[in-house]
């Protein structure tokens, strides 16, 4: 036993002295990391710091009035912004309408023949600017090339900016969800005699549904609080209207305006708004990435 023991401690290797420049880059690693979670410690306190004070005064405001009345004349008491509700509702459900079909049939040829011609390339290269783009540069084509000619504001025209604006959003991410879907799958299908387009939509599409519903609702979402676009195309409207080919009210358009007047049931309004915005959008997101959500195909 004695022996045992001896032979034990005896064959231990010492442990080696901690090399210099080893030492050095674990400093640095260190230095790094404490940074790294000091930069997301002070955007998160920002974050929260936002969010607090956005429910603190928006609960303020919510009420049944918010919900039934229409946005108030200057100086005038009380009001809503139930125009302003299905203003947006109409124009995002167009928009959204619109870009679906559009994003996710472009995104099929871009997966399908992105590789093998020149129009596929240009197609993601023009998808890749249009991601990038500013909101108020797609407003402000929209208005030179259709409410300059027509020569009024209107819901379409705000329909268009946003479905301008959510189109590259559905066709990335259909692209990127389609590339996921493994070739053994596909070879499968050809090989049981199916043409390229039932391929394309029968097995591929289906294969990653999921993740391209939740492309849509991201797109929506990004849409659903934009507020340039809808400054040049759509306006404003104080009244309740559901002709789209007239000026109508929306939710971002009214938060602007009424948050820089000196009226304060106006900025209680505006804070309610954006809770609403806010709110809507987080559902958005959570039921993208719970509902909808789906592992990648092996």
């Amino acid at each position: 036993m004695s022996q045992l023991s001896q032979v034990s401690t005896h064959d231990v290797p010492a442990k080696p002295a901690m090399n210099p420049v080893y030492r050095k880059r674990l400093l640095m690693h260190r230095i790094g990391i404490a940074l790294s979670v000091a930069a997301m410690a002070l955007g998160l306190a920002v974050l929260v710091w936002i969010l607090f004070t956005l429910v603190i005064k928006g609960f303020g405001a919510l009420s049944i009035d918010l919900f039934t009345q229409t946005t108030p004349a200057p100086g005038s008491e009380g009001g809503g912004l139930i125009n302003a509700i299905v203003g947006s509702a109409l124009m995002v459900g167009l928009a959204t309408v619109v870009s679906t079909p559009i994003g996710i049939l472009a995104g099929i040829y871009l997966a399908e023949y992105g590789e093998e011609n020149k129009f596929a390339q240009v197609t993601r290269f023009v998808t890749d600017i249009m991601l990038s783009a500013p909101s108020i540069v797609i407003g402000l084509f929209v208005y030179a090339l259709y409410v300059a000619h027509v020569k009024h504001f209107s819901g379409y025209a705000g329909a268009i900016a946003l479905s301008l604006i959510a189109v590259p959003v559905v066709v990335r991410t259909t692209d990127n969800m389609l590339r996921l879907v493994p070739n053994s799958l596909l070879e499968a299908a050809f090989a049981l005699g199916a043409p390229r387009w039932k391929v394309a939509t029968l097995v591929r599409l289906r294969a990653v549904k999921a993740g391209v519903i939740t492309g849509v609702l991201l797109a929506l979402a990004r849409i659903a609080g934009e507020t340039a676009p809808l400054l040049f195309t759509a306006l404003n409207n104080q009244f309740q209207s559901f002709n789209m080919n007239a000026p109508m009210a929306n939710l971002p358009s009214v938060i602007a305006s009424f948050a820089m007047s000196p009226y304060d049931n106006w900025r209680s309004l505006a804070w309610g708004g954006a809770l609403l915005i806010t709110f809507s959008v987080l559902a958005l997101n959570i039921l993208s990435r719970t509902v909808f959500s789906q592992k990648v195909p092996n």
